[in-house]
């Protein structure tokens, strides 16, 4: 479209762009231009106009917008076919929908939604995204895999949230409670919900959909002992696409890797070094009776090693048990 066209060449100059320079680049009309230029205005682009001078970028909107993030992509499958929406009932349920009419679906598509009205979290949760404050997107990915492998992929994404979340805060304070929630401060910042659709023995595929608390100010009492925000956290406001664009980078290099071992053993030390609560005390709520440990990290397929009172040690399994630590929540 001629707006995104001449907005990727405001971005691109520090100072004015003549109507002139625009027209005989983009082969259009300087009418074009200004009704471009317009429809950029009205969706929160500040462009100063001036005459004899043309129109110059100042501010760029908080806007989930293909666009804004494809332009910090350095990926190869992984986001090359980002479908961005105003509202969704669910980005986890937009991609089965999307599969359902189109079994061919490529892998990596990612579907991204300003506003989110019936997200889901893990054990039936709910999670709502507001207006112009958080991130909600799923990965669609199709990974040549026995389905007992499909649940380390909640790993691999959980690293790669932390790892973007450390990377724009500009510190390494984000922390991941195994196995699905990335944490600051204690406080949970980030929930990953993978679900899967199989055969006995094949993936038909995977939809990793993820929920970031980016820009939020302020949470409801009952939330705000167990959840926080970037914002809250690095006291500054951080770009919602640029965010979603480092998370979808660093995703594709850990999933490329994920895929020659079909296992963690590549980045397991990397996410033990992140996980909270490592070396110290856990509650495991299995339902064959719950138990206390010391929380020693993972195995190369993801468990969670938790060493009893008798030294013997337990491999935790994600999908049967849950794990409370020192955080107030499961």
């Amino acid at each position: 479209m001629t707006k995104y066209r001449i907005l990727e060449k405001l971005k691109e100059e520090k100072g004015f762009v003549s109507g002139q320079a625009l027209c005989h680049e983009l082969g259009v009309s300087r009418t074009a231009v200004w009704k471009a230029v317009n429809a950029l205005k009205k969706e929160g682009y500040l462009i100063r106009s001036v005459t004899n001078k043309g129109y110059m970028l100042e501010d760029i909107p908080d806007i989930i917008r293909a666009e804004e993030i494809t332009g910090s992509l350095v990926t190869e499958r992984i986001g090359r076919n980002l479908i961005c929406l105003e509202e969704v009932d669910s980005t986890n349920e937009e991609l089965k929908r999307m599969y359902s009419t189109d079994n061919s679906l490529c892998e990596g598509t990612v579907v991204a939604a300003e506003r989110q009205v019936k997200g889901k979290g893990r054990r039936g949760r709910s999670w709502e995204n507001a207006d112009g404050e958080n991130i909600a997107f799923s990965i669609f990915l199709r990974p040549d895999a026995d389905p007992g492998k499909a649940s380390m992929l909640t790993i691999v994404a959980a690293l790669a949230v932390a790892d973007a979340c450390n990377s724009l805060l500009g510190n390494s304070d984000c922390r991941i409670k195994w196995p699905n929630d990335v944490v600051l401060d204690g406080k949970k910042v980030c929930g990953i919900l993978t679900e899967m659709s199989a055969e006995p023995d094949c993936i038909s595929y995977v939809i990793v959909g993820i929920g970031v608390n980016v820009n939020t100010r302020s949470f409801p009492d009952e939330l705000s002992p167990k959840a926080t925000s970037l914002y809250i956290q690095g006291k500054k406001e951080v770009q919602r696409c640029r965010l979603l664009a480092e998370i979808l980078n660093r995703f594709e290099l850990r999933y490329n890797s994920f895929l020659k071992t079909l296992d963690l053993s590549a980045f397991r030390d990397e996410y033990n070094q992140m996980l909270a609560g490592r070396e110290e005390k856990v509650r495991v709520l299995d339902p064959a009776g719950e138990y206390d440990g010391i929380s020693k990290g993972i195995d190369d397929l993801g468990n969670l090693l938790v060493e009893r009172a008798d030294k013997s040690v337990e491999k935790v399994y994600s999908g049967e048990v849950s794990v409370r630590g020192i955080y107030g929540y499961v």
